[in-house]
């Protein structure tokens, strides 16, 4: 059976283990039809476009 031959380091140890802990910002775009910033192959929450067409209805701004 494998044994280390040196003992890991607390800093190599917790290098190692750091990469699991992080957090990305998600990735953000402008919708192509009323330029307000959206999640990327999600319909458009403000007028609900998606990929230039009109997937959802929206009722016009008073």
């Amino acid at each position: 059976m494998a044994v280390p031959k040196r003992r890991t380091s607390r800093t190599k140890r917790d290098m190692r283990r750091a990469n699991h802990d992080k957090i990305n910002a998600p990735t953000l775009t402008r919708c192509t039809n009323c330029g307000e910033v959206t999640r990327p192959h999600r319909v458009c929450g403000a007028c609900g476009h998606y990929g230039g067409e009109a997937v959802i209805e929206k009722p016009a701004s008073e």
